[in-house]
């Protein structure tokens, strides 16, 4: 029997104004996601989908709708109470990375522990770093890594506060195929160690096909979704 959800959203619209008229990026989007589920959000570009990620996390603000994270409402909040919130329950894994470049790797999957006041953050982020291969890397800064050992200190990163969501945009998107295989794997261990639920926006096949829920947008709406277990996918027309 399900509980609530971890993430809730309820008719979220996202407008902005271009000159004299006005550009619906999202439109009436309604979503429950469970805990330690791995829900793929898919489509076209210019579907919504890094929009629809932003809102959810509280990164950015609904022209219309509620957002909830663990019970919290989102769109109840100001700023620095959706600051708290990501800090206290968020991860997040870009495609670009998003590591600071004056920090090593080790300082860089430090910092949201020691920004939250969390004690032993240098042995916690040393034990996860081991955990995703780069226990021989702590000391190096980004500019010394690959492109695939910058993306391991950023999952890293986001997992090592123990959060309820971790939301990935793209995370694959600037590797090559065997890097990302290995990336791929190496979060969804992650998620199914820590119960963490996964949101994820992207292209990747081999990514979208790892998580239990696909929901494809178009024109900023949810069209179908994908149900995955084991061989027995199932697509269908979304309720509405």
């Amino acid at each position: 029997m399900k509980t609530n959800p971890i993430v809730q959203a309820t008719g979220l619209t996202r407008t902005v104004f271009t000159g004299s008229s006005t550009l619906t990026i999202l439109d009436d989007v309604s979503i429950d996601i469970y805990s330690g589920e791995a829900v793929a959000v898919i489509g076209a570009s210019g579907s919504g989908k890094t929009t629809l990620l932003a809102l959810l996390a509280g990164l950015d603000v609904p022209s219309a709708g509620r957002v909830w994270i663990d019970g919290h409402e989102l769109s109840a909040m100001d700023e620095d109470g959706r600051a708290r919130i990501r800090r206290d329950r968020v991860g997040f894994v870009f495609q670009s990375f998003q590591l600071l470049p004056a920090l090593t790797a080790l300082e860089n999957v430090m910092l949201p522990l020691e920004l939250a006041g969390e004690p032993d953050a240098r042995r916690r982020s040393k034990a996860i770093l081991d955990r995703v291969g780069l226990v021989e890397r702590l000391d190096h800064y980004p500019r010394q890594l690959s492109g695939g050992e910058q993306q391991r200190v950023a999952i890293a990163r986001a997992f090592v506060p123990q959060p309820k969501v971790v939301f990935a945009d793209e995370p694959t998107g600037n590797l090559d195929a065997k890097t990302g295989e290995a990336i791929i794997s190496q979060m969804f261990e992650l998620n199914h160690e820590r119960g963490t639920t996964l949101v994820l926006v992207t292209h990747d096949e081999s990514l979208a096909g790892r998580c239990q829920r696909r929901l494809e947008l178009a024109a900023g709406r949810i069209v179908g979704e994908i149900r995955q277990s084991g061989e027995n996918s199932q697509f269908g027309e979304k309720d509405r």
